[in-house]
């Protein structure tokens, strides 16, 4: 495949990882103020963070976590996001070197954490490689295979095209795949693995109806 990736940094998910990020919800509420949660970040190895996406945290296993609410601990119908990859894909409309200079300098800032690495340029299939990684770290947590396995498209995500994987526990939707940043111009792109409250919309619909589909992805990975 050609290089159709300006750049993709990364960070390794296990099955610890995943582990520790399914088990927030189940975790003690951590009540009082700032200096309260900030004992519990660091018992556990945590620390804030603010550069890559604001108002999230960085784990002990080096990935960003972002969450529904104050915290990340303790509560059952909140949504929380681990991202452990960030890539830059190329957009034919776009030839402004300029925005690939910052734009990959952004990549570069995620790509700087202890645990990642940065391949620039990349192809669509290295990025698939790393979320096929990644859903043998869930399948393994887990026990079981994903349910769904669906190509994205642009109704969900920016970028190319890639999977998106479909567990559910007995109150969790777990969602594995990309997810636009939100960030600058849209034009990054996470490797994420999302948790999110099963009952936002909890029947799967046939794998047939890709718009219902759709729209059941969005519902627990959209923030």
């Amino acid at each position: 495949m050609s290089t159709s990736v300006h750049a993709l940094a990364h960070c390794s998910l296990t099955p610890d990882a995943v582990a520790e990020f399914l088990a927030l919800p189940h975790q003690p509420a951590v009540t009082g103020d700032f200096d309260a949660l900030d004992v519990v970040l660091r018992a556990r190895g945590w620390s804030w963070e603010h550069e890559c996406v604001t108002d999230s945290y960085r784990t002990g296993f080096g990935h960003v976590l972002c969450a529904e609410g104050g915290t990340p601990f303790g509560d059952p119908t909140a949504r929380r996001f681990l991202a452990f990859g960030e890539l830059y894909p190329v957009d034919p409309d776009d030839q402004d070197l300029d925005n690939v200079s910052w734009l990959g300098a952004l990549v570069d800032d995620w790509g700087r954490a202890p645990g990642w690495t940065v391949r620039r340029p990349a192809t669509v299939d290295a990025c698939t490689e790393v979320l096929d990684r990644a859903a043998a770290a869930v399948t393994a947590h887990l026990g079981a295979a994903p349910e769904v396995t669906v190509i994205s498209d642009a109704a969900v995500v920016t970028g190319p095209p890639m999977p998106h994987r479909i567990w559910r526990t007995g109150t969790q939707a777990v969602v594995l795949g990309p997810h636009a940043d939100n960030g600058p111009y849209g034009y990054l792109t996470h490797l994420q693995l999302a948790a999110s409250p099963l009952n936002l919309a909890p029947e799967l619909p046939p794998t047939r109806e890709s718009a219902a589909l759709d729209r059941w992805i969005e519902a627990h990975v959209d923030w």
